[in-house]
C-alpha cells in the first residue's frame, strides 16, 4: 500500500514524460524534450550491470506490459539494449543518490540521459515506480496511472528498455524504469 500511494502522489505532481522528436532533434509534444546538452548525464554513473535477478525482472515486466497492449490490439514492443541500460542506469542513480523523478538531481531528464547514451528515437517516453516488490505490483500502479498507462499502451512506440534496481541505499528499496521509444 505504501508504494501505491507514493505513485498515486507522483502521479498527481508528474506527468509521465512523452515527446516526439523532428528530424533536426527538436522535441514537440507533451513532456520535455532534449535539452541538446552535452553529457546529459550530469554526475549519474553510467554503464552499471544488473544482477541477475534485476535482468529477470525486467523480462517479467515487458511480457506484462505486451499483455496489456495485446489486450486492447496494440503491437508488441521488443526489448532495446540501449534503452534498457539508460533505463537500468537511471534505476541506479535513483537508489544511489536516494530521489525519485524523472529529472535527476543535476537536471538531466529522459531525453537527456537519451541523447547521452546515443538513442536516438523519432518518440520516446519514461514510466518511473519506486517501492512496489513485484513485477505485477509495479504494472499494477502503471496501468492505475492515466499517464503511464498511456505510455505502455501508446502504439506509436515499438520499443522498450526497462531497468529494475534492487537497492540497498535509496528509501523506496526497488526502483522500476521503462523507457520507450520509436526510431
Amino acid at each position: 500500500m505504501r508504494a501505491i500511494s507514493r505513485l498515486l502522489l507522483l502521479a498527481l505532481f508528474l506527468s509521465s514524460f512523452v515527446a516526439t522528436a523532428g528530424c533536426d532533434g527538436s522535441s514537440g509534444g507533451s513532456g520535455s524534450g532534449s535539452s541538446g546538452r552535452e553529457g546529459g548525464g550530469g554526475s549519474a554513473q553510467t554503464g552499471n550491470s544488473a544482477t541477475s535477478s534485476e535482468v529477470s525482472l525486467a523480462q517479467q515486466v515487458l511480457v506484462l506490459v505486451n499483455q496489456e497492449r495485446a489486450n486492447v490490439g496494440v503491437g508488441a514492443l521488443t526489448m532495446h539494449t540501449g534503452c534498457a541500460q539508460v533505463a537500468y542506469d537511471h534505476s541506479w542513480d535513483m537508489d544511489f543518490r536516494d530521489f525519485f523523478s524523472h529529472t535527476n538531481p543535476d537536471g538531466a531528464t529522459p531525453f537527456d540521459r537519451m541523447h547521452h547514451a546515443g538513442v536516438n528515437y523519432s518518440a520516446a517516453g519514461e514510466n518511473i515506480a519506486a517501492g512496489y516488490s513485484t513485477p505485477a505490483a509495479a504494472m499494477a500502479g502503471w496501468m492505475n496511472s492515466a499517464g503511464h498507462r498511456a505510455n505502455i499502451l501508446n502504439a506509436n512506440f515499438t520499443e522498450i528498455g526497462i531497468g529494475v534496481r534492487e537497492g540497498n541505499t535509496g528509501s523506496y528499496g526497488i526502483y522500476w524504469t521503462q523507457v520507450f521509444r520509436r526510431p
